[in-house]
């Protein structure tokens, strides 16, 4: 006869500090980590393996709750060099196992204690899988993220927050996000493992930046091609953005409604095009220059987010695996007849890029930089600093 072995009752019912709830009145229960304190946004996942940091630094997740679909985040720890923004604008964070200690040789601090730091719900200790599939049935939902000790947690009033808040259809958030004052970046070149960051000495090309919520090491790219980048607010006229003497200009990455952020940027980029100046566009940088264009975006049922994404070339028949994190996407049917589709997602065949056909003007949905992800699509930045070389030698002329 085999005895029935004894439960430890208290070690398999852990106590819960922390809940996330959905728009549907779905509640998933698990324990609270990083900030302790409630936050609400549009739940997501990602599918990514590696960059935890770059990921939740990202101004494009502002007003978004990341569920990770890797169960071991925070294994490699947090550091310096990592952050893709002065400011942490993710709403929460959730992860399927408990952080373990670090081990990397580049870690300062626990990630339990850099989420913290930066006052970011976290949620760990439920099923992440579940909760991924749930998103990709129904579609990305609105939903509250809460971390208390006490296990305290009014649901009904959760629930109601929840309901309430309006969601990203229709949200600016890049005004939010975006630098307060014009800045010139300091020149760092991308992080090298032997040497760190390297200070860029040579500054052949002038790009002015427009910041809709602009990764770090985007600018680093452009330090890398001896740029001086000038950076700008989101709502800086194209006045004065011609009146600094650009080679070329690029538009960010950034989060949000594209439409709505389109009412004051898309003016601004139309006159831009005029000018003749290579114009280059990431990801929300990708679907306002659509717009501008005559183009129309809208809000995808559950987006794109990973650094595991096939996006074919259609220019060289050719397949790149890409880093993307986006929510809307631009109309394919809605494209005009002077601009050429030169990438398509593999996944669904949504538009990925885009090149106006009689100026030297195009852009990309996903993030070329590759932090985190592959690095398959560096060729863009030499495809960009090529047309910015060209417009340089015309104005020395």
């Amino acid at each position: 006869m085999i005895k029935k072995r004894k439960t430890n009752s208290t070690k398999n019912s852990k106590f819960t500090s922390g809940v996330l709830v959905l728009e549907n009145r779905q509640v998933f229960k698990g324990i609270g980590i990083g900030y302790e304190g409630t936050a609400t946004g549009e739940v997501c996942f990602n599918t990514s393996i590696t960059g935890y940091q770059e990921i939740i630094s990202d101004p494009s997740y502002s007003g978004q709750i990341i569920n990770f679909t890797f169960p071991h985040i925070g294994n490699v720890g947090t550091n310096k060099e990592d952050h893709e923004s002065d400011k942490v604008w993710t709403k929460g964070v959730i992860f399927n196992s408990e952080i373990t200690n670090p081990s990397n040789y580049r870690s300062l601090k626990n990630l339990d204690l850099w989420l913290k730091k930066n006052k970011i719900v976290g949620l760990t200790g439920l099923d992440t899988r579940s909760l991924t599939n749930f998103i990709r049935d129904k579609g990305a939902p609105k939903g509250t993220i809460s971390n208390n000790k006490k296990g305290n947690f009014n649901l009904k009033k959760l629930i109601n927050i929840s309901t309430k808040w309006p969601g990203l259809n229709g949200l600016d958030l890049a005004k939010n996000v975006t630098t307060q004052k014009k800045y010139i970046w300091s020149g760092f070149k991308t992080w090298n493992k032997k040497k760190g960051f390297e200070k860029n000495k040579n500054k052949n090309f002038k790009i002015v930046a427009i910041d809709y919520g602009i990764k770090k090491n985007i600018l680093r790219y452009f330090s890398n091609f001896k740029c001086d980048v000038i950076v700008v607010p989101c709502q800086t006229s194209a006045e004065q953005i011609l009146k600094l003497k650009p080679d070329g200009i690029f538009l960010s990455n950034g989060p949000g409604d594209p439409a709505a952020t389109g009412k004051y940027a898309i003016k601004i980029i139309q006159n831009l095009i005029k000018s003749n100046i290579p114009i280059f566009g990431i990801c929300l940088g990708h679907q306002l220059l659509a717009l501008a264009l005559k183009a129309k975006t809208k809000k995808m049922k559950i987006g794109h987010r990973g650094a595991n994404h096939p996006v074919k070339n259609l220019v060289n028949d050719r397949v790149e695996i890409t880093s993307q994190n986006h929510g809307f996407e631009v109309v394919k049917e809605s494209l005009p007849k002077n601009v050429e589709m030169t990438h398509k997602s593999l996944f669904d065949n949504s538009v990925e890029g885009i090149k106006l056909k009689n100026k030297p003007v195009f852009s990309v949905q996903y993030h070329p930089e590759s932090n985190p992800g592959p690095q398959d699509s560096h060729y863009l930045f030499n495809q960009f600093i090529n047309l910015v070389k060209k417009n340089a030698k015309k104005k020395r002329y």
